[in-house]
């Protein structure tokens, strides 16, 4: 099992990108927060309020959550980072039967 960290620019785009993964059996869910972020981009330091998630999915699954995230996400350069992990059977069971190929 991974999950997939990605930031996006708002919480609509980020359920709206969430929504597509979950219609597309690509991920079991992924759970949000507003945070405040600093960076430097294109020679200009940045501070403004983002929305992460959190996605759950199998390994296999990475290639193409990361491909949709990036044709679909607002950012020339999204973040989007696969965290592997383990969890409960109940729970991981329960992300390979949402993310089954039917």
């Amino acid at each position: 099992m991974i999950i997939i960290y990605a930031t996006f620019a708002n919480r609509e785009e980020a359920q709206k990108i969430a929504n597509h993964l979950l219609k597309e059996k690509l991920i079991a869910c992924a759970n949000f927060s507003d945070v405040n972020a600093c960076f430097n981009w294109k020679n200009k330091r940045n501070n403004v309020k983002e929305t992460t998630a959190l996605m759950k999915t199998r390994d296999e699954n990475w290639d193409k959550v990361k491909e949709e995230i990036k044709n679909l996400h607002s950012y020339d350069t999204p973040c989007i980072i696969k965290i592997n992990a383990e969890a409960n059977k109940a729970f991981e069971d329960w992300v390979n039967k949402e993310t089954e190929e039917e």
